[in-house]
């Protein structure tokens, strides 16, 4: 009917694609094809039959527990049970080995309890399933659509526990839902809003996966263009990496395959989540019905790069229910208001699935908006190939100073669920280094790095657990543990880049001082008022550091040079006495010029490194267990850990580029590294750590 239209606007445009977009098109699919983002038919029939299996397996569930709540055996076969799917599966957007989100449903008199006993020994029991887990990581999409804000009391709570299995090869996250209804038969639908009712927050939450997912697929005009559509821009904003098993056959692998994406694909870490990505591209699909796969792709960067933020992004206008549940709304709640990008969910109750986006990651996706816009506006005219879109990102050589924040503990079990902790919390620091009046951009990224070390000496327990770790450690086994003192460190290593600046406003001759130590002194702090936080097997540790002293896991495996050190505003050299030895440097860039150091000389410099650009923690003195001398006791492996267990003090600096650090001990003890005073200060507990 003449006026009838998706989205709470008109269409832009309802004009058919030219010849230009859909030849286009035609080689954008080609590029999705040669990257390997489509499944094989013979995984798709897996998937099938898994889904089948698991649908078997819980009317099963549902019938033990309605016998063992007394219900007649007719009565316990009617009540039934159901799996939903949603995220990337349901959208139609997976790829070659990715696992599937599913929704468990039952009735009202089946306990959550009993789906993480009952249902988990059952599970286990199946045939061709391996690895049964509890997990309390959370779905991204249930992440983003949490009804809660975390507070630090409510970590465990806020997470939507998880059972984690594989089947057949093909990787399961199932959650759990108990309606309030008696039964649940097979050609149950959960669009309904009525089935909210009685319900807890956390079956809410879980409910609303599905219940997104399938609106998102209702408001489209052409849901395979928009499917297409969707898996360009999950491969450009999704960083692709290296699998580990890969990495020792770097040889025979062509990076441009498997290094891909530019990294802002994170609801956890401030960007986008899948959920946002989706509704993104559903709005252009919504203004430009007609449009193709190339069309679509064009359209969606140029107005995502001149969207008018805070303006929200809207599938359809918002809707109340039921329920006493706090919907979006930004007159009525100033939090709401805050939004930077606000992008709502469509299906009841609407909220904002990028309440997480801060101000410096809202710049970095604008900027990644406008270089793609730049992109395919090239490829139209024919310049470029699509493959110069998705070229994977530069995040390790584009900024000059990084903050590292290193999570470590004593035990794999232990490490899942404090990493998690600690990444959750990343935000909260990327907010604070906001408020740092001289920084102008914290750029977390999106992912940490988890690393296995077992160590030999205390010594090099301490190096890893701040976040270094000697070759030697990164290349030995479990089985070359033969000492007493001997130990594993599990650790988990994110990084924030930062853009400094120069206060032009402030003398020339003038010292520029970084002070972030109230930032990641509350950083520090919020973690550690985790629940379960334990000082003795946990720890954390922020220090910051230039881009020559990234460790060279961040570079999965590829040779990157320094980045070169930032022009002088006078556009000439500066004069100083030390311009022989920046000569000096200058020419030793390329890293396949510098031979590698000796073992131990490598260590030396790296204690040194240290030592000049950590923070002090807040309690300078040796602490108890970590013995200065390498002979030490086995029960140090866990105090050595709470060394790295520090609040953070101290000043960045550059002296070269116009940037010093002052030492200071404050009349209320609290000290503050000089990176200029070499051997003034130790980290409590290093004390065997030379120069």
């Amino acid at each position: 009917m003449a006026g009838q239209h998706l989205g709470v606007t008109p269409p832009i445009s309802t004009s058919p694609p030219t010849a230009r977009d859909l030849e286009v098109s035609t080689t954008l699919l080609q590029e999705l094809k040669d990257r390997n983002v489509y499944e094989g038919p013979e995984e798709a029939r897996t998937r099938e039959l898994v889904l089948g299996q698991l649908n078997t397996l819980v009317k099963q569930f549902v019938y033990r527990s309605s016998i063992s709540h007394g219900f007649t055996e007719a009565k316990a076969r009617e009540a039934g049970g159901k799996i939903f799917t949603f995220g990337s599966y349901r959208l139609g957007v997976h790829g070659p080995g990715a696992d599937i989100d599913t929704l468990c449903v039952v009735p009202k008199h089946v306990e959550r309890d009993e789906f993480f006993t009952l249902f988990e020994e059952m599970l286990t029991a199946a045939e061709g399933v391996v690895e049964v887990t509890v997990s309390f990581t959370m779905s991204p999409l249930i992440w983003a659509l949490r009804l809660t804000i975390f507070t630090p009391q409510a970590v465990p709570d806020a997470y939507v526990p998880i059972i984690k299995c594989t089947i057949s090869g093909i990787d399961i996250d199932l959650t759990f839902a108990r309606l309030a209804l008696p039964m649940v038969p097979d050609e149950l639908e959960l669009h309904d809003n009525d089935l909210l009712r009685n319900l807890d927050e956390r079956c809410v939450r879980s409910l609303g996966g599905s219940r997104v997912t399938d609106e998102i697929l209702r408001l489209v005009p052409n849901v395979p263009v928009f499917r297409e559509a969707l898996r360009t821009i999950k491969l450009w904003a999704k960083r692709g990496s290296i699998r580990r098993s890969q990495t020792s056959r770097m040889q025979v692998i062509d990076l441009a395959v498997y290094l891909t994406g530019r990294a802002i694909y994170s609801n956890v870490m401030g960007f986008c989540g899948g959920v946002a990505w989706a509704m993104l591209v559903a709005r252009i699909c919504q203004l430009y019905p007609m449009g193709c796969l190339g069309s679509i792709i064009s359209r969606f960067f140029i107005i995502m790069h001149q969207w008018q933020w805070p303006q929200p992004v809207l599938l359809k206008n918002i809707e109340e229910g039921p329920l006493a549940v706090r919907v979006w709304n930004p007159r009525l709640y100033p939090s709401d208001r805050s939004h930077r990008m606000p992008i709502i969910t469509p299906a009841y109750p609407a909220m904002c699935s990028t309440h997480n986006v801060t101000v410096s990651t809202q710049s970095v996706m604008t900027a990644e908006f406008k270089r793609a816009s730049d992109i395919v506006d090239k490829v139209f005219v024919g310049s470029v190939p699509w493959s110069d879109l998705f070229l994977p990102d530069d995040f390790f050589t584009q900024y000059r100073y990084y903050l590292q924040v290193t999570a470590m503990s004593s035990s794999a079990e232990t490490q899942l669920k404090w990493s998690g902790t600690v990444e959750s919390r990343i935000r909260q620091l990327v907010m604070k280094l906001e408020y740092v009046e001289t920084i102008k951009l914290a750029h977390p990224y999106l992912k940490g790095f988890d690393q296995v070390s077992h160590c030999l000496t205390v010594p090099e327990r301490e190096l890893v657990a701040r976040g270094d770790i000697p070759l030697e450690v990164s290349t030995r086994t479990e089985a070359d543990l033969t000492t007493e003192a001997a130990g594993t460190v599990w650790t988990t290593t994110f990084f924030i880049g930062l853009v400094i600046d120069r206060n032009p406003g402030a003398s020339a001759k003038a010292p520029k001082k970084l002070d972030i130590s109230y930032p990641t002194n509350e950083f520090t702090k919020l973690v550690k008022m985790w629940d379960k936080y334990d000082p003795n097997s946990m720890g954390v540790m922020v220090r910051y550091m230039k881009a020559g002293g990234l460790p060279t896991y961040v570079h999965d495996g590829r040779q990157i040079p320094i980045p070169h050190p930032e022009p002088s505003k006078t556009g000439g050299t500066k004069r100083s006495k030390n311009n022989k030895q920046a000569a000096l440097n200058t020419t030793n860039l390329q890293p396949e010029e510098t031979e590698p150091l000796p073992m131990d000389e490598e260590n030396r410099r790296s204690a040194k490194k240290i030592r000049s650009s950590s923070f002090v923690p807040e309690n300078h003195a040796t602490l108890p267990g970590v013995s200065p001398t390498p002979e030490a006791s086995p029960l140090s492996v866990t105090t050595a850990l709470a060394a790295a267990t520090a609040a953070t003090e101290g000043t960045l600096s550059d002296s070269n580029n116009g940037f010093s650090a002052s030492s200071t001990r404050s009349g209320n003890g609290t000290l503050s590294l000089s990176p200029e005073i070499g051997t003034g200060n130790q980290l409590p507990g290093f004390a065997s750590v030379g120069a």
